[in-house]
C-alpha cells in the first residue's frame, strides 16, 4: 500500500494543495492571490485563501483520484511566512487532521522548497541557491540539518525586484518585467554592491536605484544595472559557498529560479567549480502545495508529527532549526 500525504501551503500569496504518494506527486493545485494594486496585503491574501481553500482541496482530491479517508497524514506549512496567511492553512489542516483522525505533520516552507527541488532534479547532495519573494539563502545539508552558507540581511531578492518593479510602474510579478526591460539596456549605472562576508543586502540597492530614476537615468539601463548588480552579489556568495563545501551539484530553487538570466549566471558559477547545474522545474519553483505534500511525506515516514494543539505557526521559523532525519 502506498503512503499518501495531503499538503497545504499558505505562507504568502498562494493557497496550495498537493498530494504525494511514495515516489511521485499525484496532484498540485494552487490558487494565487494577485493584489489589485500595490504589494501583497496579508489580510486580503488570507481572505482569498479562505474563499479558495475548499475548491483547491476538492480539485486536488479529484485530480489524484484520492479520498480524504485514504490519506495517511495531513502536512501543513507552519512557517516562515505571513501570520494571517499561515493561520488559514494551519486552521484548515488542523480541522482535517482532527475530523478525519489523521496525523498532522509540520513542514518548514523553506525546507520544502529544497526538498521538492531534490525530488524534481534527481540530485543527491547539492548546494542550493534558494531565491524567492520571501527568502534568499545559500544552503546545504550537513550533520542532520540544512546549514546556511549565506543569506540576505534585509530584503530577499524576489521582494527587492518586485518592489523595484512596483516603484517604476510595472505589473506583478516584477522579476520577468524588470528582466525584459533590462534586455534592452545599453550601459551599467553605478549602484551599491553590498556583500558582507557571506551575506547580502538589497535595501540600499533599491534606494539608490530609485534615486537614479529621479535623476532621469534611462529606465532600460537602470533595470539592466539592478539585475546585474543583484545577481552578481548572489553569484559571489554562491561561488565562495561552493568552494567551501566542495559540493559537486548546484541547484537553483525558489520562485526567482525561473529567471533565465540568473540561470545563466549560476550555470557559469557551477562550471567554474566543476559542479553539475540544475534548476527546479517552473511548476515547483514558486510556492506550491506539492512541495508541502512531498516534504510532509518524507517527514511522516520518519516519524515526524505534531499534536493539533501544539501546531502553532512560526512566522520566522528558520530552516537551519529543523531536524532532517530522512537525509541522515
Amino acid at each position: 500500500m502506498s503512503t499518501i500525504v495531503l499538503g497545504i501551503e499558505s505562507t504568502a500569496h498562494t493557497f496550495g494543495v498537493g498530494i504525494a504518494a511514495d515516489d511521485k506527486i499525484l496532484a498540485n493545485v494552487n490558487e494565487i492571490y494577485i493584489p489589485r494594486y500595490g504589494g501583497l496585503l496579508p489580510r486580503e491574501a488570507a481572505r482569498h485563501h479562505l474563499v479558495k481553500a475548499t475548491r483547491a482541496i476538492k480539485n486536488g482530491l479529484v485530480r489524484s483520484n484520492v479520498r480524504l479517508e485514504d490519506v495517511d497524514a495531513i502536512a501543513v506549512s507552519l512557517g516562515p511566512g505571513l501570520g494571517p496567511c499561515l493561520r488559514v492553512g494551519a486552521m484548515i489542516a488542523r480541522f482535517l487532521a482532527v475530523y478525519f483522525d489523521k496525523p498532522l505533520v509540520p513542514v518548514n516552507h523553506a525546507v520544502a522548497h529544497v526538498e521538492i527541488a531534490i525530488m524534481a532534479t534527481g540530485t543527491k547532495d547539492p548546494l542550493f541557491v534558494y531565491v524567492s519573494g520571501g527568502n534568499t539563502m545559500i544552503v546545504a545539508y550537513s550533520k542532520g540539518r540544512y546549514r546556511v552558507f549565506g543569506e540576505t540581511l534585509d530584503m530577499p531578492l524576489g521582494n527587492f525586484l518586485d518592489s523595484f518593479a512596483r516603484e517604476i510602474g510595472l505589473p506583478q510579478p516584477g522579476v520577468p518585467r524588470v528582466e525584459e526591460l533590462a534586455s534592452k539596456g545599453e550601459r551599467l549605472v553605478e549602484l551599491p554592491y553590498v556583500v558582507k562576508g557571506q551575506d547580502m543586502s538589497f535595501s540600499g540597492l533599491l534606494t539608490a536605484a530609485l534615486r537614479e530614476l529621479k535623476k532621469g537615468v534611462r529606465l532600460e539601463d537602470l533595470c539592466l544595472s539592478v539585475i546585474e548588480y543583484s545577481y552578481a552579489m548572489l553569484a559571489e556568495v554562491t561561488e565562495r559557498a561552493l568552494a567551501h563545501t566542495r559540493k559537486k551539484e548546484l541547484v537553483l530553487a525558489g520562485g526567482v529560479a525561473r529567471s533565465r538570466r540568473l540561470q545563466d549566471i549560476m550555470r557559469m558559477v557551477a562550471e567554474e567549480h566543476g559542479a553539475a547545474f540544475y534548476v527546479v522545474p517552473d511548476e515547483y519553483a514558486g510556492d506550491n502545495g506539492a512541495m508541502i505534500a512531498w516534504t510532509g511525506l518524507l517527514a511522516y515516514k520518519h516519524g515526524v508529527s505534531i499534536s493539533p494543539k501544539e501546531s502553532f505557526i512560526r512566522q520566522r521559523w528558520r530552516m537551519d532549526e529543523v531536524e532532517i532525519p530522512w537525509r541522515a
